[in-house]
C-alpha cells in the first residue's frame, strides 16, 4: 500500500472516530418543518448539514418525491437544490415534472438535475456536490437494492455534509433500510385527501410520514399536509392513511377478502 493511500485512510478513520465520539454533543442548526409534533420529536426541526434518508415503495415514489422536495425547500429556500438521479430510477418512476414542482409552491429555477448512469457515479457525484457550500441541499435518488449503499459510504456522505454545511437527502425507492449514519430515516406513503369536492381538496398533498430513525429524539408517525402557499408541513385535519393493497397479500388471502366483500 502506498504512503499516500495509507495517509488518506488514516485521515478518514480519524474523521469517522470524531463523528462517532462526538455524536451525542453534535448540535446542528435546525429548521422547523411546521408540523408541531414532528418538530418536537426532532428537537426543533430537521438538522442542516446532515444526512437524512427517505424510503418508499415503488408505487409511492411520487409521495416520497414530494416529501423530500418539501424538506429541501424548508432547509434552504434561497440556494439551489441539486437533484442527482440514477438513470434506472427515471426509467422506473418517470422524470421530475416542473409543472408539479410549481404546484407544490416551489421554484423550478432553483433546481438543477443530474443523471448518473449507475450507482457508483451517482455516489461520487453526490460526494463532490456536498463539498460545494453554494448549494442549499443535495438529493440522491436511486431505485432498488444496492450493495454500494453501505455504512462506509454513509459515513463519507455524513462527513462531507458536516464539513460544508450542505444537507444530504437520500431518496431510496423500492429499497430496504440498512445500517447508516443518517440523522433521520423516514418511510413515506400517500394518505387520503379530506372528504369534499375536487375543488376543495385539490392541491393539498397528504403524506403518511413515519420517522423510524432519529439520532437525537423519539420516533413517530404523522399524517402531514403540505401547504403549497406557505411551503410548510402542517398537521392534517383529516388524518387517514392509505391501506395496503390486496396485491401485497398472498393470493389465498386476497381471494378470501374478495369473497367476504362480495
Amino acid at each position: 500500500m502506498s504512503g499516500d493511500r495509507t495517509t488518506m485512510l488514516a485521515h478518514l478513520r480519524g474523521s469517522i472516530e470524531r463523528v462517532e465520539t462526538h455524536s451525542d454533543t453534535y448540535a446542528p442548526d435546525r429548521v422547523p418543518l411546521g408540523h408541531a409534533e414532528a418538530d418536537a420529536a426532532l428537537k426543533g426541526g430537521l438538522a442542516r448539514g446532515a444526512l437524512h434518508e427517505v424510503f418508499c415503495e415503488g408505487r409511492q415514489s411520487a409521495a416520497a418525491t414530494g416529501f423530500i422536495a418539501g424538506l429541501a425547500r424548508r432547509i434552504s429556500p434561497d440556494r439551489p437544490l441539486l437533484w442527482i438521479r440514477q438513470d434506472f430510477a427515471e426509467r422506473e418512476t418517470g422524470a421530475l415534472a416542473m409543472s408539479g414542482w410549481n404546484e407544490l409552491g416551489l421554484d423550478p429555477r432553483g433546481l438543477v438535475t443530474v443523471r448518473a448512469p449507475d450507482v457508483e457515479t451517482a455516489l461520487r457525484t453526490t460526494a463532490d456536490a456536498l463539498a460545494c457550500d453554494a448549494l442549499g441541499g443535495v438529493v440522491l435518488e436511486s431505485f432498488g437494492e444496492s450493495r454500494q449503499f453501505d455504512l462506509v459510504v454513509s459515513r463519507k456522505l455524513t462527513l462531507a455534509a458536516r464539513g460544508s454545511g450542505v444537507t444530504a437527502l437520500l431518496l431510496r425507492v423500492a429499497a430496504m433500510p440498512t445500517a447508516s449514519t443518517a440523522e433521520t430515516r423516514w418511510i413515506v406513503r400517500s394518505a387520503h385527501s379530506p372528504p369534499g369536492n375536487a375543488w376543495q381538496v385539490w392541491g393539498a398533498p397528504m403524506l403518511d410520514a413515519q420517522l423510524v430513525r432519529n439520532r437525537h429524539g423519539p420516533n413517530g408517525q404523522w399524517i402531514m399536509e403540505w401547504k403549497s402557499d406557505e411551503c410548510v408541513f402542517r398537521e392534517a385535519t383529516y388524518a387517514q392513511p392509505v391501506p395496503a393493497t390486496a396485491a401485497h397479500r398472498p393470493p389465498a388471502a386476497a381471494a378470501h377478502a374478495q369473497r367476504r366483500a362480495g
